[in-house]
């Protein structure tokens, strides 16, 4: 019983490392610039494609879009991933309104 045990182990032991040695990371990330059209101010944003997040925060993320909500300042972030236009959309009493951006997309 000890015997297998120590076998099912080594075995374990070496596909994580084999795991690590032919990639490692097996999240896939994105980190585009974006920029104010007006100011031209710039941030990065942070995707993990594997995790569905953006910035850490739940993405709703599909071939045409990347949309998401960030608790901290109640926007809803929407980028088309074709154009690079990211559209914030920030509710409020008097109705709301829109800011554009634009982030670099990797090709």
């Amino acid at each position: 019983m000890v015997e297998i045990r120590l076998a099912v182990g080594v075995g374990v032991l070496i596909a994580a490392m084999a795991a690590t040695a032919f990639g490692g990371e097996a999240h896939s990330a994105a980190a585009p610039t974006c920029s104010n059209l007006v100011s031209g101010v710039s941030w990065q944003i942070k995707i993990d494609y594997d995790k569905a997040t953006v910035d850490s925060y739940p993405a709703r993320i599909s071939d045409a879009q990347i949309s998401w909500r960030d608790p901290t300042d109640g926007g809803n972030y929407t980028l088309d991933r074709k154009s690079g236009e990211l559209t914030a959309v920030f509710a409020s009493s008097t109705g709301g309104y829109f800011l554009h951006h634009r982030c670099k997309l990797e090709n």
